[in-house]
């Protein structure tokens, strides 16, 4: 198995999320924050066969593409502009991917007693 950990940018979490759902994989995603333009990411962890790896490089090739960004000027409203002699649009998204071996997973599933169960349906 592998630990994939993936960093995204915020605005192509879903569709990459979703993306791997379809697929049957599983994900556990936590905001994070970093990059040239400070912009919100998304780290998504997730465990996969050793087969699955090149499909979610896949996945994340397809929906976690880069783009320019239309309003990178405003990323600079405290600079001077007229410092730069040449202002082009910075180009965003993609994403940067971690694959390390797992040596053990263990997947935790707590079963409901018969009595958690009646309990939680007297409540109803």
């Amino acid at each position: 198995m592998k630990l994939i950990v993936a960093i995204i940018q915020d605005y192509d979490t879903n569709d990459f999320l979703k993306a791997l759902s379809r697929h049957g994989i599983m994900a556990t995603r936590i905001a994070s924050a970093g990059g040239f333009l400070r912009q919100g990411n998304t780290t998504v962890f997730s465990a996969v066969d050793d087969d699955q790896v090149l499909l979610v490089k896949q996945l994340l090739s397809r929906h976690c593409g880069n783009r320019a960004d239309t309003a990178a000027e405003d990323h600079f409203t405290l600079m001077d502009a007229s410092e730069f002699e040449h202002f082009a649009a910075t180009r965003i998204g993609g994403g940067v991917a971690f694959v390390a071996n797992i040596s053990h997973f263990e997947k935790v599933v707590h079963k409901a007693s018969e009595e958690e169960v009646a309990s939680v349906l007297a409540d109803q």
